[in-house]
């Protein structure tokens, strides 16, 4: 029977939960979602992050030294650039005419000298270091501790008979980095503050000095050292301005300031306010420190902390999480990750991998702060890995995969206000570059949002898709909260543009007619050339034309729901019908990654682009695509066999993939793996380096394991893994704008409440039974695992 033949029924009794009563995931965690270790971090990626958004900071815990990194998100080298592109239309009609000619060797050398630009490759910069000097020599019963709930670093140690307590936390409400210290000596504590930061190759930008008795300002500029040329250096890439102070408030003792130090001696309890500002935010950057520190006038440690507690909380405890195992948390975090990396099982860590993930969102996301970049906000280096910059072909997608399914929508809002700026900038490109309507945005980009091409190789570099896979969180965004403004105003302009962009890009298929997209490649891979060498550039690829065809789609459906008809979107429309496609089974039964099967150099490649239609995708479905379903199936496999998912981000898409495939069993492997593999002490996704989208990709796969709605279905535990046969979920979020909360035991639904925030028709289904169900705004249903086993239901 359907849902809504059980209305009445239901009705009559308790499973419509009024829209007054207190929503089932406004409820303070009930479980210590504590990370904790019995020894100070001996390194960078041992010590636990904190962070409002914008700032951030690494805590050592150490008793001699303390050591407390400190970022901000947007410390980059350079600026807007006045140029966007290199290279015109013709050189796009000669590549294409080299790729029709089979031409390919030199396709891929002509695609990097023709529009790749030789700009320097600039990073996120560390703001620097504050160091907390103590004269201590041994101490015992020592404990560090980062509790997730309330995003509080607490360090706890003892000295002779005196008890010695830090507590550091990062306010988003007070924009304030926060360390408290006390002691219970009687003497009171001595250390020496300073503050420091990296010279870039050897340049001084950075000077530090005392501001009176209860104040250390760090003022300086980002650089980048532009290398030589000929024996000749070039000049300095000068950037963000910033300042940094570090003001004090104490009870007892003295202080006295040095040269670029303060020296403290006898103080009971110590408070240090970090504040900082850079041009890239405010033209008067000491201005705005000034205007932050005098707003926190009278308020005291405590009001600070229940104001972060407040802010923080209101968005951590909306998903809750429960899948046993709390019995371990007497082991300290290393311990217990060392027991699951000797094979143990240990379901109350990957509880706390997911949350870990989302308190990294919530700590590096919020509204009018930059995006998360490759390690979120916090990076101790110059020179980052990779630049700890914006890679478009997975990397920065994955970071904000969790953003929706947990609840935490305002912190997706970082990467959609980028997402327009790219999108502006974009357009320069896509007429320079090609001549062409629209916007294009390639691979790699930066805090200034340039959109032009960026290779030193071709397989990499050239890739132009960006824009394609970067505009559907657009499109997600709107399809999880319902808001109609925001697809009118924001998605469906953005939407537009890169449809525009593609409507221009596709070319006639030599061999049948239908359009498709080339010169294309597929993100950091390469296959077998006719002549038995590797080539990145190709006639088409399955990812390129599954991310067009999603683009269009997706365009034409916000168009139908804004009742838009006209000129662009007939023509996306004709396009779309005649598409060469993006899903094709080789003779072997795997999916091809380009438009014809070849042989691949790296047969377990790390990236899976040709995925894509799977996951972050919608089209391959078990039920509407079984033929490509089992296709994906064989390609994850083969890549598998063949030494595949090596990193942290990719293992984390296949813990997504498997979950779309419906085998939890297999996503759960691949979750043990992740930890076994790619999993630092303090819980870092080590890629190697430190790559924070795996903590991301981790979190949403468990998500996905518990609740899909890619089709606007709720499909309830549609991959729960064997090893997880009872536990429970509150506050998961489903395309629809409904929120599901969701128990089951013996490896069986049994209880699952859901909450339509949007008030509209919908549909829910566990197992082979769907129903149908139909609720006010803010009204909410029960139901029972018995609920889908009526019958005759659909």
């Amino acid at each position: 029977m359907t849902f809504r033949h059980l209305l009445p029924l239901l009705i009559s009794g308790i499973a419509i939960i009024c829209s007054s009563c207190q929503s089932p995931t406004e409820t303070a965690t009930p479980y210590p979602e504590t990370l904790w270790y019995r020894s100070p971090a001996s390194e960078w990626n041992h010590a636990l992050p904190v962070g409002n958004g914008r700032m951030g900071a690494m805590v050592f815990g150490g008793v001699t030294r303390e050591r407390i990194q400190l970022n901000e998100d947007s410390l980059w080298p350079g600026g807007p650039d006045l140029g966007d592109s290199k290279g015109g239309p013709t050189d796009l009609e000669f590549l294409r005419q080299l790729v029709l000619e089979g031409k390919v060797h030199e396709a891929d050398r002509e695609i990097v000298e023709r529009f790749s630009r030789k700009a320097v490759v600039r990073s996120h910069q560390t703001m620097g270091d504050l160091y907390l000097d103590f004269p201590f020599e041994n101490v015992k019963d020592y404990r560090r501790s980062l509790s997730l709930d309330s995003a509080l670093v607490r360090v706890g140690y003892t000295v002779g008979e005196a008890r010695i307590t830090e507590q550091v936390f990062t306010s988003a409400p007070d924009d304030v980095l926060v360390i408290r210290l006390e002691t219970t000596s009687p003497e009171g504590l001595d250390l020496e503050l300073s503050l420091d930061r990296p010279l870039d190759k050897g340049q001084e930008t950075v000077s530090v000095s005392p501001n009176g008795n209860n104040e250390l300002v760090m003022q300086g500029t980002v650089t980048q050292y532009g290398g030589a040329i000929d024996g000749e250096p070039k000049p300095m890439d000068y950037g963000v301005e910033f300042e940094t102070v570090a003001q004090i408030h104490h009870e007892g003792g003295t202080v006295t300031p040095g040269d670029t130090s303060l020296s403290i001696q006898g103080v009971k309890q110590l408070s240090i306010y970090l504040v900082s500002a850079t041009s890239f935010y405010e033209e008067d950057f000491r201005a705005k420190n000034r205007q932050t520190l005098a707003a926190l006038e009278g308020r005291s440690y405590e009001e600070l902390l229940d104001r972060h507690l407040e802010d923080f909380q209101s968005l951590y405890q909306r998903t809750v999480l429960d899948l046993g195992g709390w019995d371990l948390d007497t082991l300290a975090t290393d311990v217990r990750l060392q027991r699951v990396k000797e094979g143990a099982k240990d379901p109350g860590l990957i509880t706390k991998m997911f949350q870990y993930g989302r308190y990294l969102l919530i700590s590096s996301s919020r509204p009018g702060t930059n995006p998360a970049n490759l390690q979120g906000i916090w990076n101790e280096h110059i020179q980052a890995p990779w630049n700890a910059d914006y890679h478009l072909n997975i990397n920065l997608q994955m970071n904000y995969w969790p953003a929706e399914p947990t609840s935490l929508s305002e912190c997706h809002e970082p990467l959609l206000s980028f997402i327009e700026r790219l999108i502006e900038r974009g357009r320069n490109t896509a007429r320079e570059q090609y001549g062409m309507q629209g916007s294009v945005i390639h691979h790699t980009t930066d805090l200034w949002a340039p959109t032009w091409m960026r290779a030193a190789q071709s397989y990499w570099g050239s890739w132009i898709h960006g824009g394609g896979w970067i505009v559907q969180h657009m499109w997600e965004h709107y399809r999880f909260t319902q808001d109609e403004t925001f697809l009118r105003e924001r998605a469906y302009p953005a939407l537009q543009a890169i449809a525009e962009f593609y409507l221009d890009w596709l070319a006639e298929h030599p061999d049948d007619g239908t359009w498709i997209g080339f010169p294309s490649t597929s993100p950091e891979n390469s296959y077998i050339a006719a002549d038995g060498n590797s080539a990145a550039v190709a006639l088409g690829t399955a990812m390129g034309q599954q991310i067009i065809a999603e683009v269009f789609d997706n365009t034409l459906e916000a168009a139908g729901i804004l009742n838009i008809t006209n000129e662009f979107t007939r023509a996306v429309k004709q396009k779309r019908e005649h598409m060469h496609p993006g899903l094709q089974i080789g003779p072997d039964g795997r999916l091809l990654e380009w438009d014809r099967p070849y042989d691949e150099p790296e047969k377990g490649h790390r990236h899976m682009s040709h995925l894509y239609a799977l996951h972050p995708g919608h089209t391959i479905t078990a039920t509407e695509t079984p033929e490509f379903f089992q296709a994906a199936r064989n390609t994850l496999d083969f890549r598998l066999a063949n030494g595949g998912a090596g990193t942290g981000w990719s293992r984390a898409w296949l813990v997504n993939f498997s979950a779309r495939l419906l085998d939890g069993n297999m996503a759960y492997e691949h979750l043990r793996l992740f930890l076994q593999r790619s999993t630092e002490i303090n819980l870092f996704d080590m890629h190697p380096p430190f790559q924070i989208d795996g903590n991301f990709g981790f979190t949403a796969g468990v998500a996905e394991l518990l609740l899909q709605s890619q089709n606007d279905v709720l499909e309830l535990l549609p991959a729960l893994p064997d090893a997880w046969p009872s536990g429970k979920v509150t506050g998961l979020k489903g395309r629809g704008n409904f929120t599901v909360d969701l128990e089951w035991a013996d490896g069986q639904l049994t209880t699952a409440a859901i909450t339509s925030l949007s008030g509209k028709m919908g549909q829910v289904r566990y197992g082979d039974r769907t129903l149908e169900l139909e609720l006010e705004e803010g009204e909410s249903i029960r139901l029972t695992g018995e609920d889908f086993s009526e019958p005759g239901g659909n």
